[in-house]
Formats: structure tokens, sequence, C-alpha cells
């Protein structure tokens, strides 16, 4: 038995180790799947694992784990809607500090915001579209490459990226995958690679979101469930005001306060302050004053 550990233990540290190449690949248009060995042998052990992602930290340490040695990134933002809303939910993952909330809601900004400018491309393809400012077509490939505006792609910190999903509008739950600051140049392997995961990407991710509220779904749904008080305290989270700060304001304690932001989150379905606050003034629960 513990030979078979050491050769496990093996076999993973190889993986890493692997210098990906193009050579002994079966070409899909040959009937296989553009994969080297070492790659499927990766492959089916990242969707085995898959299986097990039912929460947001069991989704953060898959895309940690081997799914690197397969698709390298620094950033995941993912899109989830329903057939009966036009808009994704976004929300994002990311192991550099240089993406952060503040270039997240920048970038998923409605219209203007980068990814909904690349979406609105990629719509039209429904292929893996890799971005970026200097990436060359490739011809008779699986996927196109688009090229972005160099400044636009150096505020928004995500560098270059690739995007997919699963679905369309006759589904009742689609989504899109955003994997950003790629760790290598854009091939037709990494597209192909990134085709057979999105199924287990999708399925990952509807797990992770149906174990919360269906405000994931319908953001509608918050406006009804968010008291007047919770309102009111949104309102000066939205402000950068302080637990603290908000009981001087509306004269209550900052325990009442800290109470009324920890249902705010949950109804929210967000993490923190700064994401409730993102959110609410995105689905219009925030007076923006001018």
């Amino acid at each position: 038995m513990s030979l078979n550990w050491l050769r496990i233990a093996h076999v993973k540290k190889t993986r890493r180790t692997v210098i990906e190449t193009n050579l002994n690949f079966d070409a899909p248009e040959n009937g296989g799947d553009g994969l080297s060995d070492e790659q499927r042998s990766v492959f089916m052990d990242v969707i085995t694992e898959s299986l097990r992602v039912s929460q947001r930290v069991h989704l953060f340490n898959w895309l940690q784990g081997d799914f690197q040695f397969l698709l390298g990134h620094e950033v995941m933002i993912f899109g989830i809607k329903s057939s009966e809303s036009d808009a994704y939910h976004f929300e994002y993952f990311t192991s550099t500090r240089y993406f952060n909330q503040i270039q997240f809601s920048s970038v998923i900004e409605h219209e203007s915001g980068l990814i909904h400018q690349v979406l609105n491309l990629w719509k039209k393809m429904s292929l893996p579209m890799f971005v970026s400012n200097q990436f060359e077509q490739m011809a008779g490939s699986n996927c196109s490459v688009v090229n972005f505006d160099e400044q636009d792609l150096k505020d928004s910190e995500l560098k270059s990226l690739v995007v997919h999903g699963f679905g369309d509008h006759n589904s009742k739950i689609s989504s899109v995958v955003i994997l950003a600051r790629l760790h290598k140049a854009p091939s037709a392997n990494t597209a192909r690679i990134f085709e057979l995961m999105m199924p287990n990407l999708h399925c990952a991710l509807i797990r992770i979101t149906s174990q919360r509220s269906n405000t994931v779904f319908n953001n509608s749904n918050v406006s009804s469930i968010v008291t007047n008080r919770e309102s009111e305290i949104l309102q000066w989270l939205h402000m950068g005001k302080t637990n603290w700060e908000i009981s001087s304001i509306l004269d209550i304690s900052p325990l009442t306060v800290k109470n009324h932001v920890q249902n705010i989150l949950r109804k929210l379905d967000v993490q923190n302050r700064s994401q409730a606050a993102v959110k609410a003034a995105k689905i219009g629960l925030i007076k923006v004053l001018k």
C-alpha cells in the first residue's frame, strides 16, 4: 500500500512539472479529443474531484489544484442567469492581490464594463474566445481570438483571458466562465480543454449557488425581503460608514447594526460589506446621490 501511495505522489508531482507539447495529440478532426495522454489523465482526476464541489471553498480549492495544470489562471469570474432574467449574476475568485473588488465592480459594469463587451462578442460565436492585445488569430481552430485596447486590459488587471459558457436562451439556467491572467498563450489545445471542462464547471457552479437563496437567479426578489431599516443601513454602507457611525446616525446600538448587516449579507448572498454595497447599487437598492 505504501508503494502505491508513493507512486501516486510521484505521478501528481510529475504532472506539475510536465511541459505541455503538441506532440502526439489526437486532433478532434481525427476522432480524438486533442489532449495528450498526460492531460487526459489529469482531466479525469479533475472532473472526478469536481463532483465533490458543493461550497465556495471547495470550488476555490478545486481551481487551485490540478485544474491549474490544464487551465492555468489567477482570476476566475463566473456568471449565472436563469431563463427569467436577461442579466448574469457575477462572482469571482482570485489568487492575486492585483485583482480585487474595485476591479471586479468595474469590469462587470453593465454595458460599459469589459466583461459585458467580451460577452457580446462571445455570444456571436459560442466558441472559447481568447482576449488580449497581442494575440494572433488561429486559422481553422475551435476557438476565436479578439484583441482589445491595451490600456483597457491593463486597467482591468485581467491582462489576458478566455471565455466560454454553457447553455443558451432555451436553458433554464446558463453559465459563463472567464479565466483571466492566463499562464499560457492561447492555443487550440487550451480551447479544447476548456470546452470539455465547461459542463463540469457549470454543474459545480450550479451546486454552490443552489445552496443559497433564489436571489442568485432573480434579483427582483431581493427588494421585497430587505426591510426599511436594512435599506437605510445599506445606504450608509454604500457611503463607507462603519457600524459605530451608522449606530450614531440612526440612534441604535452598534450590536443592532451588526445584526442588521449580517441579515443583509445573508439576503443579498454576499460575503462582506463591500460586496453588499456593490450588489445593492447594481440591483437598485441604493439611491445614488448626485
